[in-house]
């Protein structure tokens, strides 16, 4: 049984069908509420509701689908790690919130997001190729204002 928060700062539970109902659509959640019946034992309806149930609580946000992006012609995948001279920031009255989310708009970008620690944000970005990457770097990211380094990671597989 797992243990969440909701907006309300209210706990709510989440029991084992839950769990099982969850799983399954994170590994596909095109699957008709039969088909997640079938595997799960659990009655359609019962299926049905629990899954309203995780919608209007905010469990499940949205749903998506997973691509070959070799197929589809952005093959490299790569992050970069962000640091913020935050000096700059300041001089210019923006915050680390408001480099992610001019960072995010950019089309290559999958996910922006803010960490802690040495490094400040870490960008995940899906290109054609390294030229393209490079292009990114070099005249996106690092001429944002506020942007002190960068460091790049370019993936060699997927699991």
């Amino acid at each position: 049984m797992a243990i969440f928060l909701n907006k309300w700062n209210i706990y709510s539970i989440m029991d084992k069908k839950d769990e099982k109902i969850l799983n399954i659509l994170k590994e596909n959640c095109k699957l008709s509420t039969q088909q997640i019946s079938k595997k799960t034992l659990i009655p359609i309806t019962t299926i049905y509701n629990r899954i309203k149930k995780l919608e209007k609580k905010g469990i499940i946000k949205k749903y998506t689908l997973s691509l070959d992006y070799k197929k589809i012609g952005k093959p490299i995948l790569a992050y970069i790690l962000v640091t913020v001279d935050y000096k700059i920031l300041k001089r210019i009255n923006k915050t680390q919130h408001d480099l992610t989310s001019i960072i995010k708009r950019e089309e290559a970008v999958e996910e922006a997001v803010r960490l802690t620690g040495v490094v400040d944000i870490m960008v995940k970005v899906r290109v054609k190729s390294i030229d393209e990457l490079d292009a990114f770097i070099t005249k996106y990211i690092r001429n944002i204002e506020g942007v002190e380094k960068t460091e790049t990671m370019i993936v060699l597989g997927e699991v």
